[in-house]
């Protein structure tokens, strides 16, 4: 029996965050016992933020280390870069036809970058829903793992394969669900934890990432907002406790022990004490992934010859699609 085709991906612009690892990434080393599993590093994506054509490279190739040290495995999933797959740009034009400019100004991302930074809106970051598209719809993909943040583009993604199958009338897309990571939208600031932890963040000490050091790590969680609370009153209240609730959201999604229980584990503890045991299980599991991030990052020859051997991989089904969907619109060859 085929297992369904789940896609997932990841932008390579920069240090990713434990909200990333903890929203998405903690969940593919599974996902590969259940389904096909393709995942994607987007570094087309990425050119709607400008960085030294360098450091595009380099982030890539982090990024590709960082899928290997959590569990990916090469000779079980499809692991490659967008851009090594030029089916992702010929569909993309394609499904910009068949795209409505009044849906992309809806897009709530495009509204937020659009004010944060009016000296790069360039038409990439309006048209980034599209593209987006291609890269799921490419691959006839069942299901769709994102976080909560990108549920509004994949709404879109399904509207733009219904229309086009409707249009043709055939079934050329497989109409992907959506999967949403339980953690996606809850991983707050440390130092203002009403609002999403960002690896944009100007402050870093809002933000763990990664591939922070250990010593970084347990410091900006001893320096986290708590509240003023006295005796110290450790459970979930988003409204009046969103510090307290932020660092037990993190605590249940690292150790899979349920928020209800952690109350009743850390009842009596003052929140330094608190404190100290999430930064001990944090560091724990940071520490073997940054192990394992090493070993395959120093090593580009095997990070090449993945991305290589993935890419080919990748193209089998993308050349499928493609090949439909120029037979449809009676493109001539």
């Amino acid at each position: 029996m085929n297992k369904s085709i789940l896609l997932s991906a990841m932008q390579p612009t920069g240090n990713l965050t434990i909200g990333n690892y903890l929203g998405v990434l903690c969940q593919w080393k599974n996902m590969q016992k259940r389904y096909t599993c393709i995942y994607c590093i987007a570094d087309l994506h990425a050119l709607t933020v400008r960085t030294h054509i360098n450091t595009l490279r380099n982030r890539t190739l982090d990024t590709l280390a960082l899928y290997l040290a959590l569990g990916i495995d090469p000779d079980n999933s499809i692991i490659f870069i967008q851009s090594h797959v030029y089916e992702h740009c010929q569909l993309n034009w394609i499904l910009n036809c068949y795209s409505y400019f009044g849906e992309l100004t809806r897009m709530t991302q495009f509204k937020s970058k659009s004010k944060d930074d009016i000296t790069n809106l360039n038409a990439g970051l309006f048209s980034y829903p599209i593209l987006m598209a291609s890269d799921v719809l490419l691959y006839q993909s069942d299901k769709v793992l994102v976080g909560l943040d990108q549920k509004q583009h994949l709404e879109f993604i399904i509207r733009i394969a219904k229309r086009f199958n409707n249009t043709v009338g055939e079934k050329i897309f497989t109409i992907p669900a959506i999967l949403l990571s339980q953690y996606s939208s809850k991983i707050m600031s440390l130092l203002a934890p009403r609002k999403k932890m960002s690896k944009s963040d100007t402050n870093k000490n809002n933000t763990i990432f990664l591939l922070d050091s250990i010593h970084s790590i347990k410091k900006k969680i001893s320096h986290a907002i708590t509240d003023s609370d006295k005796p110290a009153k450790i459970y979930y209240d988003t409204k009046n406790k969103p510090g307290i609730s932020n660092l037990l959201t993190i605590f249940s999604s690292i150790t899979g022990k349920k928020i209800s229980e952690l109350e009743i584990d850390f009842s009596g503890y003052t929140y330094s004490k608190f404190k100290k045991e999430l930064s001990e299980v944090l560091s724990i599991k940071i520490s073997k992934l940054q192990k394992l991030y090493l070993e395959y990052r120093q090593d580009e020859s095997l990070l090449e010859k993945i991305a290589n051997e993935g890419a080919i991989k990748a193209r089998h089904y993308a050349q499928c699609t493609i090949k439909n969907v120029y037979k449809y619109l009676n493109l001539m060859k």
